[in-house]
């Protein structure tokens, strides 16, 4: 079997128009999960202790975590306050 890397995966998938307008469409979501583990991370906390702290389950945090929620604006930010970081919502034209 061969393995190729993510960014040689990355720019394979970017080539087909279809995948380009998903991903662009999925991005908020992306960046949602990857600035939530990142900041985890940072904190050396699990997603059990994030939930406990913000009042919900792991479960939840997870789901954040691989984009599979649209989570409140509420949740964001409990989530924001157990990671005791700040959380930023804009627009950008």
């Amino acid at each position: 079997m061969a393995y190729i890397t993510l960014e040689e995966l990355e720019k394979k998938l970017m080539k087909n128009p279809e995948f380009r307008r998903v991903a662009k469409e999925l991005e908020p979501e992306y960046q949602l999960a990857r600035s939530l583990i990142a900041a985890r991370l940072k904190r050396k906390m699990s997603q059990a202790q994030i939930a406990k702290k913000a009042g919900t389950d792991q479960a939840n945090i997870s789901r954040l975590e691989t984009g599979a929620s649209k989570p409140s604006l509420s949740l964001l930010r409990r989530v924001a306050r157990a990671l005791d970081a700040r959380l930023m919502v804009k627009f950008e034209t």
